[in-house]
């Protein structure tokens, strides 16, 4: 079993990295409990003993199994958001735990500059780009998709074409460029629009 967690953990470190720190511990052997480390941000290595964590799960088998999405912190100071995952033999008891560290250092800057780049001045004068109706069509076919538990780009030919009647019958395709934002909508050419209209 344990091999088999390293080998989860190295593909798991493989697809995460740079970000992500994978790092299997063997609870048997707490004071030496680290078997592999895959992106180790942390600066820990093969052989360092389990964390408290770990402690915990060997001291009580009913210790929660998985603790997902937790706020944690390398020793430099940087922040992390740790899942860990106890593996129990078929007695019940822990024997191991596979743990993910991910370092929110970049993530929370480029969430930063996100945020600014998106930032729009409220006491500006507004304006809209988009052809008025544009959203009442838009929010139309992203209705009708849902009805049949699709995507409007998934919708088949006669699903399109009873999506146009509908359009039709609701006075939508009198709406200025209606059939260019059908289109856009539904990723397909003008001309499929108006072939779907007939």
């Amino acid at each position: 079993m344990l091999e088999q967690l390293r080998q989860i953990a190295d593909g798991l470190g493989q697809t995460l990295a740079p970000f992500c720190e994978v790092v299997v511990h063997d609870l048997l052997e707490p004071d030496q409990a680290i078997l592999a480390i895959h992106n180790s941000l942390s600066g820990r290595q093969v052989g360092d003993p389990a964390t408290e964590l770990g402690m915990a799960r060997i001291a009580d088998p009913d210790f929660t199994q998985v603790l997902a999405n937790y706020a944690n912190q390398f020793a430099d100071g940087r922040q992390a958001k740790s899942t860990s995952i106890g593996i129990k033999d078929s007695s019940g008891r822990y024997i191991a735990a596979l743990c993910l560290n991910l370092d929110l250092t970049l993530f929370r800057g480029l969430q930063s500059a996100m945020n600014q780049f998106m930032r729009m001045d409220a006491e500006a004068p507004r304006e809209s780009l988009d052809p008025a109706g544009a959203d009442a069509i838009r929010a139309r076919i992203d209705a009708f998709a849902a009805r049949h538990a699709t995507t409007p780009r998934a919708l088949r030919t006669d699903e399109r074409r009873t999506l146009l009647a509908e359009l039709k019958a609701a006075g939508l395709l009198d709406v200025r460029r209606a059939m260019e934002t059908i289109a856009a909508h539904l990723g397909v050419s003008r001309a499929s629009v108006y072939s779907y209209a007939r």
